[in-house]
């Protein structure tokens, strides 16, 4: 097939499935991985998201059937700078990371951006050296990236989508991705980010540590949360072209590029259960108390990257979505806490209860480990005196990137990005209540 990609190909459904999908007939082999010659002249290659001997039931990998191994989608690598795009660590001895933090929402300036060139770096967290926390973006993207394809040896990227439509051209298919949509680009997954409709923003949660997976449901049970039908995996197509290409790789918080003279997209066909995936968040199905008090914000987890401590994760990604409140005799929204994790949470559509005024879509804030938070006084006042009939929140959809690590503030977010400097104010309004009686000074 010469010209242009096959992108009408679709997904096939299912989360850590054992996927198999040719875009030719016969060209996945049958009954072994690496035949002595491939179908249509191919060669055979496997892409290992995890070392060889990991445990059968975490053990990722694919098997590509492509036009050219990878080694020659690469050629003599030289150094590039892309100066928004940080890795941890990244601690900048004039930026404070202490504090609470809210961000308007970083406003398109007018300048072309790609998909690399619009990348944001608001926060970094851990070490992408020794492969554990995670990085927090912001993209802003205005035209596709042509050419030039990408991958990032330090991560996986669970990209967010605020407004505008993105094309994500990966080696293994096509993830076409909107508003109310994630996806997950894995570890070493080259790709080409095409702009379907814009202005494009949104949100990046950038995962050095272990992969992510979909939380164990405890006593939940087999249903609820993200259930695994949900999620889709592209199916083989391929793009045999030759052109005037760019290959640019991310290897250890650094950016390399070296020219080609062909796509690298060459996949024709591939069997595995490594792959990129996207998931609509309005099939989150949320659980919460139908009686009195409610769970902590973890019961709304979607997805979790593990850490080396049971129960404590390296990134949860946590969604806020529409839902009913009925609990007896409780103070609905998210109550007054510190918390050992670190959370940034971004808006996506709608209203956040906890903070009706000043937390809009696009927008972002950030509530570091230890550091106190909780409802402002209108939000307060209004749920304590609130008439406790059943509720519907509607039109409402925010998510949380939690991290065990300190995350750190960079120059951009500081600096560029539009702060809000009276956040912290928001609070100012509380007052004591209490005055002896058990009534208290309402």
């Amino acid at each position: 097939m010469t010209g242009a990609p096959s992108l009408s190909g679709g997904y096939a459904p299912g989360f850590g499935n054992d996927f198999e999908t040719e875009a030719l007939p016969g060209a996945l082999p049958r009954g072994m991985n690496s035949p002595q010659r491939c179908a249509y002249g191919l060669y055979a290659e496997q892409l290992s998201g995890t070392p060889f001997t990991a445990p059968r039931g975490q053990n990722e990998r694919t098997w590509c059937y492509r036009i050219r191994p990878s080694v020659k989608h690469m050629g003599r690598m030289s150094r590039i700078d892309l100066p928004y795009w940080k890795s941890a660590p990244h601690v900048d001895p004039e930026v404070t990371s202490l504090g609470q933090y809210r961000w308007d929402p970083v406003p398109h300036a007018g300048e072309a951006l790609t998909w690399l060139t619009g990348m944001r770096t608001m926060t970094t967290a851990g070490d992408v050296n020794t492969q554990v926390g995670m990085a927090a973006h912001v993209y802003l993207v205005t035209e596709g990236m042509g050419d030039t394809y990408f991958y990032s040896a330090d991560s996986e990227l669970l990209v967010v989508p605020q407004e505008g439509r993105l094309r994500f051209a990966t080696e293994l298919g096509v993830i076409d991705l909107a508003p109310q949509e994630v996806a997950v680009i894995p570890r070493g997954m080259v790709y080409r980010v095409d702009l379907l409709e814009g202005p494009a923003r949104g949100f990046v949660c950038e995962n050095y540590g272990q992969k992510f997976d979909l939380p164990d449901r405890g006593p939940i049970g087999a249903n609820c949360l993200a259930n695994p039908r949900d999620f889709l995996a592209p199916v083989a197509c391929f793009e045999d072209r030759d052109c005037e290409a760019r290959m640019v790789v991310k290897w250890c918080g650094a950016f390399h590029e070296s020219r080609i003279d062909h796509s690298p997209l060459d996949v024709i066909a591939w069997h595995g259960n490594y792959a990129p995936v996207k998931y609509d968040l309005k099939t989150f199905s949320p659980v919460g108390a139908i009686l009195f008090d409610h769970p902590d914000p973890s019961i709304f987890t979607v997805l979790t990257a593990p850490s080396g401590v049971p129960g404590t994760a390296n990134i949860d990604f946590v969604l806020f979505r529409d839902r009913w409140n009925v609990a007896e005799g409780t103070f609905r929204p998210p109550w007054y806490h510190k918390n050992v994790m670190s959370e940034l949470m971004g808006n996506i559509h709608g209203v956040y209860d906890a903070k009706p005024q000043g937390f809009v879509p696009g927008g972002m804030s950030l509530h570091n480990m230890m550091l106190p938070h909780g409802p402002d006084e209108d939000a307060f006042r209004a749920a304590s005196l609130a008439d406790l009939a059943p509720s519907k929140l509607e039109d409402t959809m925010a998510f949380m990137f939690e991290t065990r690590f300190p995350q750190h503030l960079t120059r951009f977010a500081a600096e560029e990005a539009p702060l809000q400097d009276d956040y912290v104010e928001c609070w100012a309004a509380l007052r004591k209540r209490f005055d002896g009686t058990p009534e208290g000074d309402w």
